[in-house]
């Protein structure tokens, strides 16, 4: 770890600790959390600053609101405010703004072992814009700045670079939630036991073009399912059905089966149904998939031996669900690796997203090596994008 982290650091007494969360939480139409996994985890960076006898003033962003009060208010962060509150058991102030009076005056009046909640950083829009005048009025309410928040570590809003820009000389340092986060990349990306495998599902090859190279030099084979399946499938020849295709990108996907010769295993069966909400019409396909056929998960010889690669493997880096999961019926591919990675003696890696929600969904997290918290953070630091929220931090002394 080249950066510095909250364990280098001695936080002393009273100082206000401005900590950069990601609680960018899934919600019912409601506004209510049906997941809690990223404010749980960052909760020993919270507590850390707490019991060191220090305050935190802590923010985040949630969701993608539009600058229309009636329907943003479901971005508010009251019920995070609220979450936080039970599960920490100690004091948490919420203002209603993220810049201002009041949260100055709230800030200033923390005592040791309180937490400030600031509101949603995307109801000002000198967040996005990255606005070094916004960054500013934040980096003037904390003595130390804290990035716990890899989830949104790839974006360059105000919160995760101009802000720590605008705290240089102050400490600033990445929480323990980011630093396992790049230790467990670092020993990925340098030092894995081997066998590598790596796993890719989800729905579009051209969300991962860059990564799907990476992994390509990097692994020892590379299992796909998901949508992104039949686009490899159509570049080959094969017949799809009606399945999901990126038409545009089969010469991408015949480039990179050419690259990954030998490394790259596609599904040798198919669960099929001729209408996506007609779970009745399932049947298992080998081979090509038939004209009017809709391809929506991965079948049981395939799950078969994609258990079997994942017992055999040194480590495993999953990203992307094996079918569409969500529902239901088209599950149990999805399923059936995460239970595979669960029962391995492997290094276990999940690669945030979509894939993070259907581990934890199954209630088998606690059960692989690490769930990353950023789906597209983790993508693109596999791939090698420089993430200039990382360059503000201070460098280990």
């Amino acid at each position: 770890m080249s950066k510095s982290t909250l364990a280098d650091l001695k936080i002393r007494p009273n100082q206000r600790v401005l900590i950069r969360v990601d609680f960018n939480v899934p919600q019912d139409d409601t506004g209510k959390i049906t997941n809690d996994r990223r404010i749980r985890g960052a909760l020993p960076t919270i507590r850390h600053v707490l019991d060191a006898g220090a305050s935190a003033i802590v923010m985040s962003h949630l969701g993608r609101p539009k600058g229309d009060p009636k329907k943003d208010a479901v971005f508010k962060l009251d019920g995070v405010a609220a979450r936080l509150r039970e599960l920490l058991g100690t004091t948490i102030h919420k203002v209603d703004e993220v810049v201002g009076g009041q949260a100055k005056s709230a800030a200033q009046a923390l005592k040791p072992g309180e937490v400030l909640v600031l509101e949603n950083l995307r109801f000002h829009p000198g967040e996005q814009k990255g606005d070094a005048d916004f960054a500013l009025q934040i980096a003037s309410l904390g003595d130390v700045y804290v990035n716990d928040a890899f989830g949104t570590c790839h974006r360059k809003d105000a919160s995760m670079v101009a802000v720590p820009q605008a705290m240089a000389g102050r400490p600033r340092v990445v929480g323990f939630l980011v630093a396992k986060e790049l230790d467990i990349l670092a020993q990925l990306l340098s030092q894995p036991l081997r066998p590598l495998l790596g796993i890719l599902g989800g729905g579009k090859v051209s969300d991962k073009i860059g990564f799907i190279k990476k992994m390509l030099s990097l692994v020892d084979k590379v299992l796909i399912g998901g949508a992104m399946s039949y686009t490899f499938m159509k570049a080959q020849g094969v017949g799809v059905g009606g399945s999901r295709v990126e038409a545009d990108k089969l010469d991408v996907a015949r480039e990179l089966l050419e690259l990954g010769k030998g490394k790259i295993v596609l599904p040798v069966d198919h669960l099929v149904v001729d209408k996506i909400d007609a779970p009745q019409t399932a049947r298992v396909i080998e081979g090509g998939i038939p004209d009017g056929g809709i391809g929506v998960d991965i079948g049981p010889k395939t799950i078969a031996s994609y258990g079997a690669e994942i017992q055999k493997a040194g480590t495993v880096v999953w990203n992307g669900p094996m079918g569409k999961f969500e529902d239901e019926p088209y599950s149990k591919g999805t399923r059936a690796v995460a239970a595979a990675m669960a029962a391995s003696k492997a290094v276990t890696i999940v690669g945030g997203g979509e894939t993070a929600e259907a581990v934890e969904e199954f209630g088998l997290a606690e059960k692989v090596t690490h769930v990353s918290t950023g789906g597209g953070a983790f993508l693109e630091y596999v791939e090698g994008t420089p993430f200039a929220a990382l360059a503000q931090i201070d460098d280990r002394q």
